[in-house]
């Protein structure tokens, strides 16, 4: 079961979106994103209910702590959790580890609306409103395409440098190596 929240709730808002703290009825929606072998395809394997479950504790925990998280992402049309996309630290084992990160994850059948890339503009605002001294960085799968597409939207650059293996991906599978990307300060 989700932890309950009483506080006022974060807001992110674009033309068509809105980035928001997780709610309990987030779960089941977020479960069958997911569940999605497209969606899971350059990410890793299916996630459980259980799994699902704690990783939203676990955004809702870090954005209790730090004021930011991987936020629920919905359409402003239809009130319809999509994905997620937001800001948290970098973690341990990466070159990103304690810098802001910025990452999103979309359901499969909202691809290709521009809805990634119009939430990570807006994430790249608030982060250099809220932490204007700091880069925003980014990683994914070498093969992760469609991301490495996005981060290169947000005029990010591709340290190969930095890329690696991720520590907490199994080393024998093909999306062990992973990239690094940083977007400058506009200072």
């Amino acid at each position: 079961m989700l932890q309950a929240r009483f506080m006022s709730e974060f807001l992110l808002e674009t033309e068509r979106l809105v980035m928001r703290e997780w709610r309990e009825s987030d779960l089941d929606i977020f479960h069958a994103i997911n569940s999605d072998p497209r969606v899971r395809k350059t990410l890793g394997p299916i996630m459980t209910h259980q799994q699902v479950a704690d990783l939203i504790t676990w955004q809702q925990d870090y954005q209790q702590e730090h004021g930011h998280c991987f936020w629920a992402l919905e359409t402003k049309a239809q009130n319809e959790l999509i994905g997620w996309c937001g800001i948290i630290r970098g973690g341990e084992g990466t070159p990103v580890c304690d810098r802001l990160e910025i990452g999103w994850r979309l359901a499969f059948a909202q691809w290709g609306k521009g809805y990634v890339t119009e939430a990570a503009k807006k994430c790249c605002e608030w982060s250099a409103a809220t932490f204007p001294d700091e880069q925003i960085w980014a990683i994914t799968s070498e093969h992760n395409h469609r991301s490495r597409a996005v981060m290169e939207r947000l005029n990010m650059k591709h340290l190969p440098e930095l890329d690696f293996d991720h520590p907490k991906v199994d080393p024998e599978s093909d999306l062990v190596r992973h990239v690094t990307y940083c977007k400058e300060t506009s200072k």
